[in-house]
C-alpha cells in the first residue's frame, strides 16, 4: 500500500488516503494531482515530490479506494495492465468526482493563498477536465485525458483556465476526434 500521509473525509462520511508533498514555504498554492489507472504509485508520488520542490504543495488522492484502497501498479507487465483496466472499468466517475471535490476542499485548507489547481493523467486527465466543468478549481491541466469526446456537452461549464495536452498517436485518445474537443 502506498505511503499515504493524509486522510480525507469523503462526502458520504468515509475516509480515504492521499499522498501529500509539501513545499518549503507555507504560503504555496496546491496542485491536486489525479492519478492514472495505476493508482498512487511511485511515479505519482515522485511527481508530487517534484512539484513540492518547485514550490507547490502537491496532493494525490487515492481515487480507487472505493474498489480497493492503496492500488499501486506499474505499466511494466501485462498482468498489471489488466488489473489497472479492471479498476478503470469499475471506477464510478460520479463518486470519484465527489471524492475529488472533497480533496479540493481539503487542499484549500492547505494552501496559504487559497489557490488550488488540478492536474491529471489519462483517467486523471478526464477527471481534470471534469474539475474544470464541475468545480471551482483555479486552473486545470489534462494530459491525454481519455473519453473527452463523450463529454463535449460540458465545455460550456468551464469557468476557470483549462489546458489540454494530447499525443497525436496515443491509441487511447481518439486521434482525429480530439479536434472536436478543441473546437
Amino acid at each position: 500500500m502506498p505511503p499515504f500521509n493524509l486522510e480525507i473525509q469523503s462526502h458520504d462520511g468515509a475516509k480515504f488516503g492521499a499522498y501529500v508533498a509539501k513545499a518549503s514555504t507555507t504560503n504555496a498554492p496546491v496542485l491536486l494531482i489525479i492519478q492514472e489507472i495505476f493508482g498512487v504509485n511511485a511515479s505519482m508520488r515522485a511527481m508530487c515530490d517534484t512539484w513540492a520542490a518547485l514550490g507547490y504543495h502537491a496532493i494525490c488522492p487515492d481515487i480507487f479506494w472505493r474498489q480497493k484502497p492503496g492500488v499501486e501498479l506499474t505499466d511494466k507487465t501485462p498482468a498489471q495492465w489488466e488489473q489497472a483496466f479492471g479498476y478503470f472499468k469499475g471506477f464510478n466517475v460520479e463518486n470519484g468526482m465527489k471524492d475529488l471535490q472533497s480533496t479540493l476542499a481539503t487542499a484549500r485548507t492547505m494552501s496559504g493563498n487559497g489557490k488550488v489547481g488540478s492536474m491529471g493523467f489519462c483517467l486523471g486527465g478526464m477527471l481534470s477536465y471534469f474539475m474544470a466543468t464541475r468545480s471551482d478549481a483555479d486552473c486545470n491541466i489534462s494530459y491525454y485525458g481519455v473519453g473527452l469526446t463523450d463529454h463535449l456537452d460540458e465545455v460550456g461549464k468551464i469557468k476557470n483556465p483549462l489546458l489540454l495536452h494530447f499525443a497525436e498517436k496515443d491509441k487511447y485518445t481518439q486521434g482525429a476526434a480530439l479536434t472536436q474537443v478543441m473546437d
